[in-house]
């Protein structure tokens, strides 16, 4: 592995990760980091992001949206994507490890592991939807 050195802009990247469940977007990083490091440019936001993924320190998540999002929780865990507005947040459940005991019993190799996307409405989108309900309930009385 190659060794690399000690960056502050780094450091505040990953540090800034860990302290968010909303798994920002780079641009989202970029913006909060030029507030800490006024110089900072695009590039070295998204070359830091692209070394701490690779160096296993954050895990990049593409779910088919533009733009990939970054999460500073590197322990294994599910997601759940908001199909409103497009939000990733961690879904906290029971370990479901055994499907890949199911998955190998159809399959004529070895299933070492499994990555499932959970969609639905968040909690923001959810409490939008009943307040616009709720609206077009009393314009129809």
């Amino acid at each position: 592995m190659k060794i690399t050195k000690h960056s502050r802009q780094r450091e505040a990247i990953k540090e800034f990760l860990m302290t968010r469940k909303d798994h920002p977007s780079a641009d989202t990083i970029y913006i909060y980091m030029r507030e800490v490091f006024p110089n900072i440019s695009l590039g070295t936001v998204y070359r830091n992001l692209a070394l701490l993924t690779e160096l296993g320190e954050i895990q990049k998540l593409h779910y088919g949206t533009e733009s990939d999002h970054f999460d500073g929780d590197i322990s294994l865990h599910h997601h759940i994507i908001c199909r409103e507005c497009g939000s990733i947040n961690d879904l906290k459940m029971e370990n479901i490890d055994f499907i890949n005991t199911l998955a190998n019993q159809n399959f004529d190799g070895i299933v070492e592991g499994h990555n499932i996307h959970f969609y639905g409405i968040c909690k923001n989108c959810k409490n939008n939807l009943k307040l616009k309900n709720n609206i077009d309930k009393s314009k129809s009385v």
